[in-house]
């Protein structure tokens, strides 16, 4: 039987590093290749890097197959659960693997509500394409939200907000950073904001370089803070009673440095009276000048 291996598998797989290769190399040598590579008809679907040491030493194996399998999607959802639930994977990687399965079963669901709609329209017969091996049936596709996934990956739902940014914006040079270590996560999602030549360029000047690009997006990012005398003396409106107002009369107070809680507290209640005394006189000015 000739066995088929599909390069759009493997990329589900990261690759072993040299010692790791060397040591399934050596146990293979040793004990002969004891766990059955797993088959959805002549597709290898698991055991890639036993197989290929099994064709490099000419060495006997076993194959067993998947059954349960309808289509290559099926396939794809397999390996994505399979590697999800293996602890040696890293946390980009779990987060890039909950996004594509979140995008199969997404395109699934698109598939069911087209399908049902020509069901509807008397189109049944043309339903399912005859030779298509992606076409239903299926189990019915579940939608997938940000936090089921985040779940699924073992992460934060913001891990993965910043992973989905690093996978749509990202350079090469910087997915591999990332993958390798070089630049957290964070930071990685900050410099995917740059155009793709300043992210390349500053993978290709490393660590250090990452770091400040990361560190000048967010700075140019981050909202600039009044100074607190003009926070403290000036209100727009009718301000009395708004959270937001005494929330930027907190944070100016923060811009201090540490003092007595009351004292804080008192100067709070304080800027607020007055915001709204000031209000009630802007009042009355408008009342004069429509009676003059």
């Amino acid at each position: 039987m000739d066995i088929v291996v599909k390069e759009e598998l493997k990329a589900y797989i990261d690759p072993l590093t040299a010692d790791e290769h060397e040591a399934l190399e050596r146990s293979i040598l040793a004990e002969g290749c004891r766990d059955a590579l797993v088959l959805w008809n002549d597709v290898l679907v698991d055991g890639h890097n036993r197989y290929g040491i099994c064709q490099k030493h000419g060495l006997p194996f076993q194959t067993v197959q998947n059954t349960r399998f309808q289509s290559m999607d099926d396939v794809h959802l397999w390996m994505i659960e399979q590697h999800l639930g293996r602890r040696s994977v890293s946390d980009f990687q779990r987060g890039v693997l909950a996004l594509r399965k979140r995008d199969i079963l997404a395109e699934r669901h698109r598939a069911d509500q087209a399908q049902l709609q020509r069901e509807s329209d008397g189109e049944i017969a043309d339903a399912v394409p005859q030779g298509d091996e992606d076409s239903p049936p299926w189990a019915p596709a579940p939608k997938v939200s940000r936090a089921d996934m985040a779940r699924e990956a073992r992460l934060s739902s913001s891990q993965v907000t910043m992973i989905e940014r690093i996978h749509k914006q990202a350079a090469p040079e910087l997915v591999e950073a990332v993958k390798s270590g070089v630049i957290s996560i964070s930071a990685a999602a900050a410099v995917a904001a740059l155009p793709e030549d300043e992210q390349r360029a500053a993978a290709a000047a490393g660590k250090d370089e990452l770091k400040q690009a990361a560190k000048r997006v967010r700075e140019a990012k981050r909202k600039p803070r009044k100074p607190v005398q003009e926070v403290l003396h000036s209100a727009d409106g009718d301000l009395e009673g708004d959270p937001s107002r005494e929330a930027e009369i907190a944070e100016a107070l923060s811009s201090l440095g540490e003092g007595p809680a009351e004292l804080r507290q008192r100067v709070i209640a304080l800027t607020l009276e007055n915001d709204a005394l000031r209000a009630q006189l802007a009042a009355l000015r408008r009342q004069v000048g429509e009676v003059a």
